[in-house]
């Protein structure tokens, strides 16, 4: 049986990937990670998506993320770019490297090698661990450094969110993307107004689809 282990944030991207994997895979999972993000509703919104799609969902702490860093996505500063960077203040620095690596561990334990993740480095933020060669990257790494064979799939990662949008559809993810929350803000019904909303208002708007999460 072939076996994956989704990287589920419960958010718009993560959603549509996972239930991607459940059409390509006979057994998948999920795992989401609390790392004190501001936007806490994602981890009930990773739980109730992942109910829907009826898999396994693992929930793990890594609290230390936030002792080391202090960016836009942790704490209630503004949502704008870092004038030093150059890359927008919702940036925590290794995240998707570490969440990666996390997942790694685990799926290692249950003898999972397929890793998936929902990345895109068309329509993104200017984050570089979304990017393609990242991911190559850290596949290559953590298959050396664990002596096991991972797969590192981003089914995403050419598509802009409108394509993402029909994606979506396609795999039959729209239901749950009504329990999905992208809001950098945490607000319920969303802002509208941070990047990640004004990001998936355009997909859904250039993809003729209305978002359920607003229906």
């Amino acid at each position: 049986m072939t076996k994956a282990l989704v990287i589920l944030s419960g958010g718009q991207d993560s959603t549509t990937a996972l239930f991607w994997a459940k059409q390509q895979f006979d057994v998948v999972e999920t795992i989401t990670f609390d790392y004190g993000q501001r936007h806490r509703i994602e981890l009930e919104s990773a739980k109730k998506v992942a109910e829907m799609a009826g898999v396994p969902h693992k929930l793990v702490e890594v609290s230390s993320i936030k002792a080391l860093t202090n960016t836009a996505m942790i704490n209630d500063s503004e949502i704008t770019t870092n004038t030093t960077t150059g890359l927008p203040t919702t940036f925590v620095p290794g995240r998707n490297l570490i969440f990666v690596t996390l997942a790694a561990a685990y799926a290692y334990e249950k003898g999972i090698s397929s890793l998936i993740i929902g990345v895109s480095q068309v329509d993104f933020s200017g984050y570089p661990d979304c990017r393609k060669n990242t991911m190559e990257s850290l596949e290559k790494t953590i298959s050396l450094g664990m002596d096991y064979d991972f797969k590192i799939l981003t089914p995403l990662i050419d598509k802009d969110k409108k394509e993402t949008v029909l994606f979506a559809q396609e795999v039959g993810a729209l239901e749950a993307l009504a329990y999905s929350h992208t809001c950098y803000k945490g607000q319920v019904p969303p802002c509208g107004e941070c990047p990640a909303c004004q990001l998936r208002a355009k997909g859904f708007l250039e993809a003729g689809i209305p978002d359920p999460l607003l229906i």
